[in-house]
């Protein structure tokens, strides 16, 4: 029972069918000049166009990356810095991924930014009234994520653009967690800039795309070569991009009913775990959610404990983010939330994907009521 796609997704068949032609035989680097170069130059401005085309961008705005978290430094830092004439004040939520929040808060320590952190309600959703009031006529930069990774509440993307574009106000999207499980249109989202992550759809680990808008001045974060148009230098990973391309189609292409198929899965958890498991708390916005992605807290239980208990009995899930895993801290977005207040409780995180199947949650029934009444007994 893998139920951990929030953390990391199976690779697709289709992905890696794309992928193996480029990592056997020749493999010409696409910055030479010969013919096997020539290929794969090819294969990877196929790449490029494909995922412009999956978030309604022109393929001269995609820049492939490592993953999310090299993107959002690329995005944020080289925003900020190309545009210091314009401001220094910078928006984010309290529940932002750490490579978001923490990037910005070394910024501040450096003294090259000022930042200002919104609160967040009990479901994890930022107030465009906040937003509103905390825009500064040095405001440069806004950055929300789409998709909550911990919880999956969903932000008022849209709105917020809007009163970005309204102002002037560079405005940043951290879609790793959304894309490929929603509609993801940068127009639509008058997104300035916007960040993916392909092992989050079914796409190989280790390579992701940061989307900048035509106009948006955006310094590199890895000089060197020329590589990316002078964007990322370095060799590009152009099996990574084919396959991170390949899943993103895949996934857009029957996205909507893979999506009911998912909420149908979700909710049957919901309502199962909730009507079985005394003294357990549904985190996150009820509706306004990632179709595969549910949360819970459970009062007197060790999240260490769960876990393993859960592990042994052939059962994978987290308590929270991938990223944050191993640490002593209790979640930021939970406490952002106002939901731990010292409690002593397990945040469990069931995310499913793809190849879930519906007798894997009729499983997860049966074993997780048991687990957590043995851990309070």
């Amino acid at each position: 029972m893998y139920l951990d796609n929030a953390a990391t997704t199976r690779l697709s068949r289709r992905a890696l069918a794309a992928m193996l032609p480029l990592m056997e035989g020749e493999q010409g680097n696409p910055s030479s000049l010969h013919s096997y170069a020539r290929e794969a130059r090819k294969a990877l401005e196929r790449a490029r166009g494909q995922v412009a085309q999956c978030i309604g961008a022109d393929e001269g705005e995609i820049v492939f990356t490592s993953g999310g978290s090299e993107g959002n430094n690329y995005l944020l830092r080289g925003a900020i810095e190309a545009n210091r004439d314009r401001g220094s004040h910078v928006i984010t939520s309290a529940v932002e991924h750490p490579s978001v929040l923490n990037t910005l808060r070394a910024l501040e320590k450096q003294g090259r930014i000022q930042l200002t952190v919104l609160p967040v309600d009990g479901y994890g959703r930022v107030s465009v009234v906040d937003l509103f009031a905390a825009l500064r006529p040095d405001t440069v930069l806004v950055s929300v994520m789409l998709a909550n990774n911990e919880v999956g509440t969903l932000q008022p993307i849209s709105s917020i653009g809007n009163l970005c574009r309204e102002r002037g106000v560079l405005f940043h999207v951290d879609a790793v967690q959304g894309a490929g499980h929603l509609p993801v249109d940068v127009q639509a989202l008058r997104a300035d800039m916007l960040t993916l992550s392909a092992h989050k759809f079914h796409g190989p680990r280790g390579v992701g795309a940061a989307y900048v808008r035509k106009g948006t001045q955006v310094v590199p974060l890895i000089t060197g070569g020329e590589q990316e148009k002078r964007r990322r230098a370095g060799t590009e990973n152009v099996a990574g991009a084919v396959g991170m391309a390949e899943a993103l189609m895949e996934q857009t292409e029957d996205m909507e009913q893979e999506k009911e198929r998912l909420q149908s899965l979700s909710e049957q958890l919901i309502g199962g775990i909730l009507s079985t498991v005394p003294d357990c708390q549904l985190t996150g916005h009820r509706m306004e959610r990632l179709p595969g992605v549910v949360s819970f807290l459970f009062e007197g239980v060790s999240p260490d404990e769960l876990l393993a208990l859960l592990d042994m009995q052939g059962m994978a899930a987290s308590a929270g983010s991938a990223c944050t895993a191993g640490s002593n801290e209790p979640s930021h977005v939970l406490q952002a939330m106002g939901l731990l207040n010292g409690r002593r409780c397990a945040p469990l995180r069931l995310s499913l994907g793809r190849y879930t199947k519906a007798e894997e949650i009729d499983r997860v029934l049966d074993v997780l009521p048991k687990t957590v009444a043995r851990l309070r007994g």
